[in-house]
């Protein structure tokens, strides 16, 4: 019974009001002929594609999930096979890759609304196209060029669906314990061996060949991170003119029966002795991976952002029509049995909640998928550098605050419905179940808010946080004479200045005691995602309220309620960073002093 409407005058407020990113876009060479309807009308048209073709199968994928038929073979839910068809047809698959490939050179901001929706409509199935991006972004960046004219133009066009293959059962986060071997062959090849854990999109029927990006230590590397390269492993190994060849060793030993995502297809791959290709320089694998785990972290953001408006919009259309109880002040329905629960004070608090996370989360993305598109290709070196620094510095946010505030906004979601939103008729289990996986995978959120604090912000001095600080002092120093804009700007401007105290602070003592720098860390991202989306509602704030103040009783209510959810932001959800703070002030004695045993 859930529904699902594309949040296009969201998207298109963000993108072109406070961002001016058409504008921002035409700087860079490749995007210099785009222009507003060109964006918009791909927009409207992938919102077409992901409320009528992929949310109408999320629920029955998630009931039906995938099927391990045997020998390797797994079978996707009914639906999914043609939807892939479908989303090849319409040329989805090549939207921002290189033209030189077959794609169609859009910019990652496009491509990232895009993605949004798909992850709105279904996020299992969008894993799938969203790993093969993946695969193809690494294989860009570091493969030969034979191996970039074999395989890029299949992955772009759809053909081919691409995979990483990371986890082992004995070492996750811990990639230095690795034991997949890599053994050379007479021909340049290498015979692979090893089994792999959690593999997304493993094994499907979906597409003729599945490119496996695979870590695996040559004879003789070195142990720990430094001894890891990167081999594509295909399933089928490919002719020289890309027909299918022989089945190759790598084979599907299973999926896991896991809590969500059941559209999608984890797997235990098993590699006996796999014919694979190195990928970039011997032992430099894992630096290789990073462009494919960067991008899978923004992804995964973006994954929790599309559940969140989607939760969002059942759980506000279900509070409008449910009928429960009067209105403390006084009936509001007085021609009905009830009021709805609109009207209740915290159902109002659930569903501002999650309205201010998702668009706030929204605008973070837009502006860091525009950050992308200058790095790759702003004509001034100083500019790109820049770019992806604010990237480096920003992707841990995405990753770990977006999804923790998605697992908490679709349990909000699910609240809303009371004892419906826990069956499984109404839908909202569903995304708290899907939501639940985005705080795991591609890194934990510890780890992410280990990678902000210790190599991020503490590991260059805090040059990247200053470059971002200087975004916030800029905007305070041009909007903080306002009287108009006070309420925005003030909270903004004293967060900022606590937080790089705090920032300090943390630095000076992690030198002290690293477990101090561990405590803290996970307090620590969530201010810093706090400090960012304050900066970004801040500044939808100021576009809103200068319509408002132009247009008087003519203005949209779009605007209206854009500054009301600021305000609700700046007055309930942005003080909780006062105790963040506070927790992790407290540093790491109470953690540590208990001895395992005494646990």
């Amino acid at each position: 019974m859930a529904q699902y409407t594309p949040p296009l005058r969201d998207m298109q407020f963000v993108m072109h009001e406070v961002h001016g990113t058409i504008d921002a876009l035409r700087e860079l060479p490749p995007h210099a002929e785009l222009n507003r309807e060109l964006a918009d009308q791909v927009l409207e048209e992938g919102g077409k594609f992901c409320a009528e073709v992929l949310f109408p199968i999320n629920r029955s994928g998630d009931e039906e999930g995938c099927t391990y038929v045997g020998d390797g073979v797994v079978k996707t839910p009914k639906g999914f096979k043609e939807a892939w068809r479908q989303f090849k047809e319409g040329g989805w698959p090549t939207l921002t890759c290189a033209p030189e490939y077959g794609g169609q050179g859009l910019p990652h901001a496009v491509g990232m609304a895009f993605q949004e929706m798909m992850n709105s409509a279904n996020q299992a199935w969008t894993m799938y196209p969203g790993l093969t991006h993946g695969a193809y972004d690494c294989l860009k960046a570091h493969g030969t060029d034979a191996q970039k004219a074999l395989y890029l133009p299949r992955l772009v066009s759809g053909e081919w669906t691409g995979t990483m293959c990371l986890t082992e059962p004995h070492c996750g986060t811990d990639l230095g314990m690795l034991r997949s071997k890599a053994e050379p062959n007479p021909d340049g090849s290498f015979a692979i061996t090893g089994t792999k854990i959690f593999i997304s999109s493993g094994e499907h029927d979906m597409a003729d060949n599945i490119v496996h990006l695979v870590l695996a230590r040559l004879p003789d590397a070195p142990q720990g991170t430094k001894g890891i390269s990167l081999f594509i492993v295909p399933k089928f190994v490919p002719n020289a003119d890309g027909s299918l060849g022989a089945r190759n060793g790598i084979r599907c030993g299973r999926i896991e029966e896991k809590m969500g995502i059941h559209g999608n297809a984890t797997c235990e791959m098993n590699l006996l002795g796999a014919t694979g290709w190195l990928v970039g320089e011997p032992s430099k694998g894992l630096n290789a991976m990073f462009v494919m785990m960067n991008a899978a972290r923004i992804g995964v953001g973006m994954q929790s952002l599309g559940l969140m408006e989607v939760a969002y919009q059942n759980s506000l259309a279900y509070a409008k029509d449910r009928l429960q109880s009067r209105s403390l002040t006084g009936p509001k329905a007085p021609d009905r049995p009830a009021d709805p629960i609109i009207v209740h004070p915290d159902v109002r608090r659930m569903l501002l909640t999650q309205k201010a996370y998702t668009e706030g989360a929204r605008c973070f993305a837009y502006w860091l998928a525009l950050q992308a598109d200058v790095a790759e290709s702003h004509p001034d070196a100083d500019e790109r550098r820049a770019a992806h620094d604010m990237l480096s510095l920003l992707t841990p946010i995405v990753k770990a605050f977006i999804t923790d505030n998605a697992f908490l906004t679709t349990n909000l979601a699910l609240q809303v419905y009371g004892g419906h939103g826990y069956i499984r008729e109404w839908g909202m289990e569903q995304y708290v179940r899907d939501a639940r996986i985005n705080m795991i995978y591609e890194g934990t959120n510890t780890i992410q808010s280990l990678d902000l604090l210790g190599r991020k912000v503490l590991g260059d001095g805090g040059a990247k946080l200053r470059a971002f600080g200087k975004l916030v002092t800029d905007f305070v120093e041009e909007h903080g004479t306002n009287d108009d804009m006070a309420e925005f700007v003030n909270p903004l401007a004293e967060l900022g200045d606590k937080f790089t105290k705090f920032s300090m602070e943390l630095g000076m003592k992690g030198m002290g005691n690293a477990d101090e720098v561990g405590a803290a860390a996970v307090d620590y991202l969530r201010v810093a995602g706090h400090l960012v989306m304050s900066y970004f509602w801040a500044k939808m704030a100021k576009v809103a309220l200068d319509r408002v103040q132009a247009d008087g009783d003519a203005v949209e209510p779009f605007y209206v309620a854009k500054l009301a959810t600021a305000r609700f932001y700046f007055a309930k959800l942005q003080p909780e960073t006062a105790g963040l703070m506070r927790s992790a002030r407290t540093g790491a004695a109470t953690l540590m002093a208990l001895e395992p045993e005494l646990f």
